[in-house]
């Protein structure tokens, strides 16, 4: 037997049914009558002590300001703000997809999908960082996966803002445990990096299957994030790049100043990891195809053929401007690991390919050209 709705209306919002709960209210599914179109409303009743009442009522509009001020399509879109009675409440696209809290729970999920959805959750957290905003929950729970991949930010309910009436006291702890910084484990004032870390978590355990910090209770947890080394990913899936390797080291990095300082660098390190994992896996398919078109069109030398390459994990680096960018200091390289768990690479910063990596890499992409023109000038 369904709750009766507690209102009709709410503003110019018809109430459809409820959508779900959560710490800080109802999310109802409604119609906006002037549009006419669906919605979601989170609700917060607010209560009789007018000190509470302030305060939640702060916070409130402070979430729906957050979200508000962020236009970026991998964030929550908000519409609007008001209050009935004692219930304030938010509208905001309704987004029909699935949280990739459940699409974890499957366990590791495949690397191009697990760089997609990161590399998107990186964007989004770089456009609210612009406008001053940290999320400071970044989490499975917080994210939507749409039916055509699009991957969406959700909740801002504790994000915090440069200019604020709502104040977070020194030593307050707040965020999901699992995915906090250190410094948020700490209660120390967070910026943008602390996002940065929890994104590195979050991508850890998209690759692995497991979380980088584990404990048998709330205090051995914490005390994991603040002391503690989480095993190097590829011990725990052998076939994971060292690119994606040295990206989740990066962003996880215990000081601040050595994470990646900007989520749009990590975006962009992200999207070059996805676009050599493409290559590595398209060029042997691609010589696969012209042996087998050679074979096919009578190429007495197609049976001598050299075997296929295996897939290698090459670092292209692409001027910017030219589809692609340059990578960190140390980028996919094992001594760049060691210097990074030495806390020996800078912060920033950006190096030129090596000319041994562009010639290797021009000779491999031009055989894989001459094998797709003798697979289709045949």
């Amino acid at each position: 037997m369904s709750t009766p709705l507690p209102f009709t209306h709410l503003g110019r919002y018809r109430i459809l049914r409820e959508l779900g709960r959560g710490a800080m209210g109802v999310v109802y599914l409604a119609e906006d009558e002037s549009l006419q179109r669906q919605v979601a409303i989170k609700t917060l009743l607010l209560p009789d002590d007018a000190k509470d009442s302030r305060e939640l009522e702060a916070r409130f509009r402070q979430e729906a300001k957050a979200a508000g001020g962020v236009s970026h399509p991998n964030t929550i879109t908000i519409y609007d703000f008001g209050r009935e009675g004692n219930w304030l409440y938010i509208a905001m696209e309704r987004l029909q997809g699935v949280e990739l809290r459940e699409l974890m729970e499957g366990g590791p999920l495949p690397l191009d999908g697990a760089l997609d959805i990161a590399g998107q959750v990186a964007l989004g957290l770089a456009a609210a960082h612009e406008r001053g905003v940290v999320h400071r929950d970044v989490k499975p729970g917080n994210i939507m996966v749409l039916p055509g991949g699009l991957a969406k930010i959700m909740d801002f309910g504790i994000a915090r803002m440069k200019t604020s009436d709502v104040r977070t006291a020194t030593g307050t702890m707040i965020g999901s445990p699992k995915y906090m910084s250190p410094e948020q484990v700490n209660g120390h004032m967070v910026d943008q990096r602390s996002d940065i870390f929890s994104l590195g978590s979050l991508l850890y355990e998209m690759v692995t299957g497991q979380a980088a910090f584990q404990g048998g209770n709330l205090g051995q947890l914490l005390a994991a994030i603040m002391h503690g080394a989480p095993v190097p990913p590829s011990q725990v899936r052998a076939d994971l790049p060292a690119s994606i390797e040295l990206v989740i080291t990066r962003a996880m990095q215990k000081n601040p100043r050595s994470r990646y300082q900007d989520a749009g660098e990590m975006a962009r390190d992200l999207a070059q990891c996805r676009a050599t994992l493409v290559r590595a896996h398209a060029v042997p398919a691609a010589a696969a195809a012209a042996e087998a078109a050679a074979a096919a069109a009578g190429d007495p030398y197609a049976a001598t053929a050299p075997a296929k390459s295996q897939a290698v994990d090459v670092d292209v680096t692409v001027a910017n401007g030219q589809g692609g960018w340059s990578l960190a200091p140390g980028f996919d390289s094992s001594a760049g690991l060691r210097a990074l768990a030495e806390g020996r690479v800078a912060p920033s910063g950006r190096q030129g390919p090596s000319w041994a990596v562009t010639a290797w890499t021009c000779g491999y992409l031009l055989a894989a050209g001459v094998a797709l023109l003798v697979a289709f000038g045949s």
